[in-house]
């Protein structure tokens, strides 16, 4: 063999090898001389969308009831809304999971929930196969199938499908939007967010918000302007591809947050109060054909006393006194104003559209994802961290803030009451599968090239898997049957593109249903539906002894008459054909812990919990999920310092915002711990001695030595410089989370939301250097050996 033969032997091996040559598709040919080769870029040119492919645009809100906004009869006015219902079709029966992250990845995925491993919301999982909580390889999203096929895809705002162990800057994020078919993502992880300051990520990590609620900013408004700057980079460089986006703001999830001239809008539209407003909006809802007539209201309370939950009790209008019923029609005025400010902003991205021509050939969806929130509790609240914490809210206390409601100075959610008024004419809200109340919601579809209708109605009956189906068949794609290599799960739901030439009430072509959630069920077939009486998150367990109602919901509509007593073999029939949805999709073991239970599930993460957790200053904030864990606990802070200037000041250590936190920092020459707990009191210990130029150890410890009457920690707090004791106090802590979601944990500054008025927003350490910050809840000695290590730096 020649010099030459054995070169091109050795060059061909190495193809093979590195796998190229292994392509079928490559027909070019190979030699050793590149000029002596023949390219072939037919298995490099990606696959392009079919000529005239729709874009695709789907709107999300949160928390939402059927009854709340104005194309479906209710106050809430919802102008960009009210013309895309005008220029397309209003669906009347489309039903959601009746919690946010499960409905989700419905969506995204178009398998039921519990196939998708999402049974409940991310804090919840319990490591079942339906609850894990983690999207499975056998389900294919929607954007990685339209991503492969031709289409830019966009997610901006809420993704609350992150497992809660994955979301330090470090965590595995194969769960993340980018991860999960998305080119770009632009909003926050997790369930809620401070409308005002918000903890964001861009793609794959945390950024600081852009700029201030003092110069106007508000999630709303940042993630349409987000949107639409997405989509002119996509059309400036890439104008023939079509685009998907999903659209998730955080409205109407608490906290309700809204401009001051929104909220205004509504002074007074709410006083009448939520038992009016039902009998208010019912006919209305009759009148635009969104319920058939004769449909009856049902009773607020519909469980009896052994049943319910207590906190979902609805307290009637006619027992409130004056003050309460003030306090409740402006929280509800800003819950109105949250939807419509938000609604408002969309319809800047619908004004690009039309302006820059893409208008009438994007497909746009505008939905919400589970009934009205009941998570306010019978009497609201200026800051529902207080309901996560087991703390009551005070009335009185309340009262004093009425004006600051909805803005920075609240973290508000209203009463049970306006959630089922919301949820007319059903029973129920948010976190109810069983009853329409926490499933049933708005949907409105707008096409003006693909679909005829304008300003109809449909009352064929739809689910959230359900749109997953319909994209696709109006794309000219299939979900594939094997995807990077791994079988699909079918697809649960079935295309709803049929609706758009029908006549609104021509039969549905979907035939069953399942829901499940937080221990209760329902399955709905054909017109008929059974439903088990169980409240979510009472802990009473027990399915096998819970009563079944049956309802036929063609026509029956709110589910007002109970038929199980008449027609007992469609009972038994439906509750056969549930348990068979139920094995079939991984919806069993049912669950109905309370959420402090669920919340304390021990679940597997990349690092072990440990007793000692050391940060460091430069680094993205360590959401409140992954933090160290100071709830309920005795702990300890050591931060390592070197002061260089005389006026060194601004933030050493923060976790929380101001409606629950704790944060060291230097101000005036001393050394403060505040502990804000709740937002009703900060709690302060300041250095007896001013803090000079000099290399220090500063440490504060709490000891909690009992507990109060909502199981708050008490206990004394001492401040530390170097080894000396600075200052004292007895101080309450915590036992809650300080935020379900956001501003986590910082090392040198205070991100978003300060946790205490001493400082403005930031406040980052300037005039010195932080070495590191040591939290520890574990034992006495481990801290000591910290300690020593401490000292001995500051001794260098």
């Amino acid at each position: 063999m020649n010099k030459k033969s054995l070169l091109l032997l050795v060059v061909t091996v190495l193809f093979c090898c590195c796998g190229y040559a292994q392509q079928p598709t490559f027909n070019g040919v190979v030699k050793l001389d590149v000029r002596e080769s023949t390219p072939d870029w037919k298995p490099y040119i990606r696959k392009k969308a079919p000529e005239g492919s729709p874009n695709v645009l789907f709107i999300l809100y949160d928390d939402t009831g059927l009854a709340a906004w104005s194309p479906y009869g209710g106050r809430i006015s919802m102008p960009s809304m009210d013309k895309l219902a005008a220029d397309g079709i209003t669906y009347t029966q489309w039903h959601t999971v009746s919690l946010c992250s499960p409905t989700r990845s419905c969506l995204n995925t178009g398998r039921n929930h519990n196939l998708n491993g999402m049974g409940t919301i991310t804090e919840g999982a319990n490591g079942f196969p339906g609850y894990s909580c983690q999207l499975p390889e056998q389900t294919a999203t929607m954007a990685q199938i339209l991503q492969q096929n031709g289409w830019s895809t966009f997610w901006l705002g809420k993704d609350h499908n992150v497992p809660e162990t994955d979301l330090s800057a470090g965590a595995n994020k194969s769960q993340w939007p980018l991860q999960q078919g998305y080119d770009r993502f632009y909003g926050f992880i997790g369930g809620e967010t401070n409308q005002f300051y918000p903890d964001l990520t861009e793609d794959n990590h945390a950024i600081e918000q852009p700029y201030g609620p003092e110069k106007g900013y508000h999630l709303s408004k940042d993630l349409a302007d987000q949107a639409i700057k997405m989509l002119s980079d996509q059309k400036s460089a890439n104008p023939s591809k079509p685009w998907f986006m999903w659209f998730c703001p955080g409205a109407n999830h608490a906290p309700h947050q809204a401009p001051k001239d929104y909220i205004a809008k509504y002074k007074g539209k709410f006083d009448d109060g939520y038992d009016a407003y039902r009998k208010w909006v019912l006919p209305r809802m009759i009148e635009k054909g969104i319920l058939p007539k004769g449909t009856k209201l049902t009773e607020f309370n519909p469980m009896s006393q052994d049943q319910a939950n207590p906190g979902d009790f609805v307290r009637p209008w006619n027992t409130l006194s004056a003050d309460e019923k003030k306090l409740f029609s402006r929280l509800c005025e800003v819950y109105a104003a949250f939807s419509e400010y938000t609604d408002v902003q969309i319809g800047r991205i619908i004004d690009h559209l039309k302006a820059s021509g893409q208008y009438e050939n994007t497909l746009i969806l505008y939905a919400a994802d589970n009934g009205a929130s009941g998570e306010g509790s019978p009497n609201g609240s200026v800051n529902e961290n207080k309901f996560f914490n087991g703390y009551p809210d005070d009335l009185a206390e309340n009262m004093k803030m009425i004006d600051d409601l909805g803005g920075p100075d609240t973290y508000e959610h209203y009463p049970t009451g306006w959630a089922s008024a919301f949820s007319t004419p059903f029973k129920m809200f948010k976190r109810y599968s069983n009853y329409s109340g926490g499933t049933a919601d708005p949907l409105v579809i707008s096409w003006p090239k693909g679909i005829k209708a304008r300003g109809e109605i449909r009352n064929q009956y739809h689910h959230a898997v359900d749109i997953v189906p319909t994209v696709l068949e109006i794309c000219g794609l299939e979900m594939p049957k094997v995807f990077k290599g791994v079988d699909q799960y079918p697809l649960s739901g079935v295309s709803m593109k049929y609706t758009f030439d029908a006549k609104p009430d021509a039969p549905t072509q979907k035939h069953v249903q399942y829901y499940t959630m937080l221990g209760t069920r329902a399955i709905w077939q054909d017109g008929w539906k059974a439903v088990a009486v169980h409240a979510p998150l009472t802990g009473v367990g027990k399915f096998d002894q819970d009563k079944w109602e049956l309802y036929h919901t063609d026509v029956d509509r709110s589910e007002s008459v109970d038929l199980a007593q008449k027609n007992p073999e469609k009972l038994e029939a439906l509750k056969k054909l549930y348990m068979e949805e139920a094995l079939k999709n991984n919806a069993l073991p049912l669950d109905d812990r309370p959420a402090v239970v669920q919340a304390g599930i021990e679940r597997p993460t990349e690092e072990a919990v440990r007793d000692s957790y050391t940060y460091y200053p430069h680094t993205s904030q360590v959401p409140e999920a992954v933090a160290v864990n100071i709830r309920g606990k005795s702990y300890k802070i050591v931060a390592n310092v070197e002061i260089k200037e005389n006026n060194a000041s601004g933030v050493i250590f923060a976790h929380g915002s101001r409606f629950g936190g704790h944060s060291l920092f230097i101000k005036d020459h001393k050394l403060y711990y505040v502990y804000n707990f709740l937002g009703i009191t900060e709690q302060q210990l300041v250095s007896t001695e001013s803090v000079k130029p000099g290399k220090y150890t500063f440490g504060m410890e709490f000891a909690k030595e009992k507990s109060g009457d909502h199981k708050e920690s008490i206990g004394p707090a001492k401040l530390y410089i170097n080894d000396k004791q600075v200052g004292n106090n007895t101080m309450k802590a915590q036992v809650g989370k300080f935020t379900l979601v956001g501003d986590g944990l910082c090392v040198g500054y205070d991100s978003g939301d300060p946790v205490s008025k001493l400082y403005p927003s930031s406040s980052k350490f300037e005039g010195g250097t932080i070495s590191f910050v040591t939290v520890s809840t574990g034992k006495e000695q481990y801290l000591d050996l910290e300690r020593e290590a401490a000292r001995a730096f500051s001794k260098e």
